[in-house]
């Protein structure tokens, strides 16, 4: 009998092991911890390569630290200081130092409860409510916002040549950084309970960058504070998403 339920036990542990994924899959590309502890801001992908993917969701940052990438439903946004001012860039002849991306053909909406404002309460509610969507927190997934911003922190980053020294609070202040405030954005995020240091920072689940409605603005998103009515997207299982 005790070999049975060894034996059961061990078939149940190997279910576990082998689940399905439910998410869409998630590419990354470097890590946030090379940069750190190591000052690598080399080119981890050409952004090229990447060009003729449908429905493409990505961020991250240029190579050498010298601006953000945000690509939105394959449309590129490249976001660097030039001549001390914020330039956007549709091209797509740049390569990225860190970058995670997916591929969703879909989305579908949901009201966020009104008592979730800041940026922790935010990853809070994100890890639970999509299990009752039937994806996975135990993996990474995208996810949309759109709607009006009581507060948005952002910064676009431009590091300086030759600078090994590298901190959360450097990569903020390097280049242009401000708030909007009660603003209407877009904001593509990626959540993970298992790459910090990766694509996220050591002690946050979420890589946020964020964009205007227009398209004419686009950064790295710090801290936030949502305003009533912000929409979530989350990625439609029941469309078929591209891996």
């Amino acid at each position: 009998m005790n070999k049975q339920l060894a034996y059961l036990f061990f078939l149940i542990l190997c279910a576990c092991e082998t689940a399905p994924n439910p998410n869409p899959q998630v590419r990354y590309y470097g890590a946030l911890k090379n940069m750190m502890h190591k000052g690598d801001i080399s080119a981890s992908v050409d952004l090229t390569t990447l060009k003729d993917l449908e429905h493409l969701y990505g961020l991250g940052a240029v190579e050498g630290l010298k601006g953000e990438v945000l690509i939105w439903d394959s449309q590129y946004l490249i976001a660097q200081k030039k001549n001390n001012q914020l330039q956007l860039s549709n091209k797509t002849d740049h390569k990225a130092t860190l970058f995670v991306c997916s591929q969703v053909a879909e989305w579908s909406e949901h009201v966020i409860p009104q008592e979730v404002k800041t940026y922790q309460e935010l990853e809070d509610f994100l890890g639970e409510f999509v299990l009752s969507q039937g994806l996975s927190n135990d993996h990474p997934f995208p996810f949309l916002l759109e709607g009006r911003f009581t507060r948005a922190d952002w910064h676009v980053i431009d590091w300086a040549d030759g600078d090994m020294e590298h901190s959360h609070e450097k990569h903020i202040t390097s280049g242009l950084h401000n708030r909007l405030s009660d603003e209407r954005a877009a904001v593509l995020g990626f959540y993970s309970t298992s790459h910090q240091g990766i694509f996220t920072h050591h002690s946050s689940k979420m890589h946020l960058h964020i964009r205007s409605l227009e398209g004419n603005f686009a950064a790295h998103l710090d801290d936030l504070i949502l305003g009533d009515g912000v929409v979530l997207k989350l990625p439609d299982l029941g469309v078929g998403n591209e891996e």
